[in-house]
């Protein structure tokens, strides 16, 4: 057993906020990890420093995160011998970051342990180790990606189904064989639909016609044993069935065609009657679409959680006013919403409303702010929203649940938390209410970090010594806040205007009376 003690500081991150307020969230799985790793070297003499780095709420593209910035500074201090992670991405996700910060590592003599990947940089091997794996993972991912898209083209080029869910109208090939098998009861439903678009020459009459006779998707039970499918279709899923060529006996990858392996369905001379058809419709439809596109701003913009893209769609009432809407790709080519998923399906003028007040607010452009938008993504914690260019003041003019994830000379990323609606007509509640309590996540992790800098300073004088850094005396003074200041940052009744980036721009001062004054609270009586 080893005579020497090493002292381990765990290091934790979590990206977003969600799951952080669970009496055990992410970050507490991370550093029981981190625990039991040391426990297992104490043979070696290592031991766990008491001091929690938890960085929750931090992108790991960034340096700017208030335990890391701590960590660095105990290990400038000395304080530190190794550093522990779950995995190395916990510590940055950045290359040349990582760099960085095995520079200090490296000054102060200190090794870095990765949990779950056996890394360690005590030596200048281990670090060269490190890099090689980080740039040949990069290059792995790549190469894996190109390979699995040649397979594909070459598997299609030779006819072949090479996996999926088979379209209605067909089974999954037998063993051995990557041929698809025709259902001959769902083929007569194929011909079926087919033909009575011929005969009603609309897929809206075609979609009520099916409505009435019952004629649903494809059903099918996955691996898990949950029943998918075997529901009404709708005109986006209509669209494509009518349009998928794989019932002429073919197979399409990007743009070339080629013959497949199975047998065809259809008869030519329908299919292409069916094509012509749809061409013309889409034809008379063109000038109305871009009548419409000017009303749907955020088309081609807007994504939901899972990535695929959602669409202006129109309704007309009973009372015959026009209603809008943006609806995922996936619920209009035969999804259900049933679940509740109601991000899948959003008021579009609700929505575009939000959205102009929000970029207005940042840029300044009350005209045509949703101009600025390069791409927005609905989740059920809100909306992640990329616009054009970057503004050291955009910081300052957030309002409570909007924060900056990312940022370069092009382009700023901004997270806007939302309560989303409930169902049977509830009305919006947005971040952007100034009477709702709105806990700033940044805010309560920097007051936590300054309270833990007076505790690893509580033994030395507080007025001959300074924090490690200009960035952590800014953070030490919100430790001496007014107790009623900080008991407002934890329950988010702070003014609108106070942010994390605002107090990193001001001297607080120790008075209380100026506090209030300085940062924006209304004078007491």
């Amino acid at each position: 057993m080893s005579d020497k003690v090493f002292r381990c500081a765990i290091y934790t991150r979590k990206s977003s906020d969600e799951g952080l307020d669970q009496a055990f969230n992410s970050l507490d799985a991370q550093r029981e990890a981190g625990e039991a790793y040391v426990r297992s070297q104490a043979h070696e003499g290592w031991t766990v420093l008491p001091d929690r780095y938890d960085d929750g709420g931090f992108s790991g593209g960034t340096m700017e995160r208030p335990a890391l910035q701590w960590l660095l500074a105990d290990i400038a201090e000395g304080k530190v011998d190794i550093v522990v992670v779950y995995k190395i991405d916990r510590l940055t996700r950045s290359l040349s970051d990582f760099s960085r910060i095995v520079e200090v590592f490296e000054k102060a003599g200190t090794s870095f342990v990765s949990v779950t990947q056996a890394f360690n940089t005590t030596n200048s091997m281990g670090r060269l180790m490190l890099n090689v794996l980080l740039s040949f993972a990069q290059f792995e991912r790549e190469v894996t990606g190109e390979r699995i898209r040649d397979k594909i083209a070459a598997s299609k080029a030779r006819g072949m189904w090479v996996g999926g869910v088979p379209p209605l109208g067909y089974d999954p090939p037998e063993a051995g064989n990557r041929k698809l098998v025709v259902n001959e009861r769902e083929a007569e439903t194929i011909r079926y639909i087919f033909n009575r678009y011929l005969q009603l020459g609309s897929v809206h009459a075609l979609q009520r016609d099916l409505d009435a006779r019952g004629i649903v998707s494809k059903a099918r039970v996955t691996a898990a044993g949950k029943k998918v499918g075997g529901q009404p279709f709708s005109r986006g899923a209509l669209f494509h069935l009518l349009r998928n060529r794989i019932y002429l006996g073919q197979i399409v990858h990007r743009e070339a065609v080629y013959e497949g392996e199975h047998d065809a369905i259809l008869e030519t001379e329908v299919f292409d009657k069916v094509q012509r058809s749809l061409e013309a419709n889409a034809r008379r439809r063109s000038t109305a679409s871009e009548r419409r596109m000017v009303r749907a701003p955020l088309t081609g913009k807007l994504f939901d959680a899972d990535g695929a893209p959602m669409s202006p769609t129109f309704s007309r009432g009973k009372s015959g006013q026009n209603y809008r809407y943006y609806v995922s790709a996936s619920l209009q080519q035969g999804g259900t919403d049933k679940e509740g998923n109601g991000m899948r399906r959003i008021s579009a003028a609700a929505l575009e409303r939000l959205l102009s007040d929000a970029i207005a607010s940042w840029t300044g452009n009350n005209e045509t702010p949703l101009d600025e938008v390069r791409s927005v993504r609905v989740s059920e914690s809100g909306l992640t929203v990329e616009i054009s260019g970057a503004s050291k003041e955009l910081a300052l003019r957030l309002a409570p649940l909007e924060r900056i994830l990312d940022a370069n000379r092009s382009t700023t990323t901004l997270h806007i938390a939302i309560t989303w609606p409930l169902r049977g007509g509830a009305k919006w509640v947005t971040n952007r209410d100034p009477r709702a309590p709105c806990p700033d996540p940044h805010l309560i992790n920097a007051l936590r970090f300054a309270h833990s800098m007076v505790e690893r300073e509580q033994r030395r004088p507080l007025v001959t010594t300074a924090p490690v850094s200009p960035y952590d005396r800014k953070l030490l003074r919100l430790a001496f806040l007014a107790p009623d200041l900080q008991r407002d940052i934890l329950a988010g009744r702070q003014p609108r205007s106070l942010n994390l980036e605002r107090l990193r721009k001001m001297d607080i001062p120790l008075a209380w009376s100026e506090q209030r004054k300085v940062l924006g609270w209304p004078p007491i009586g």
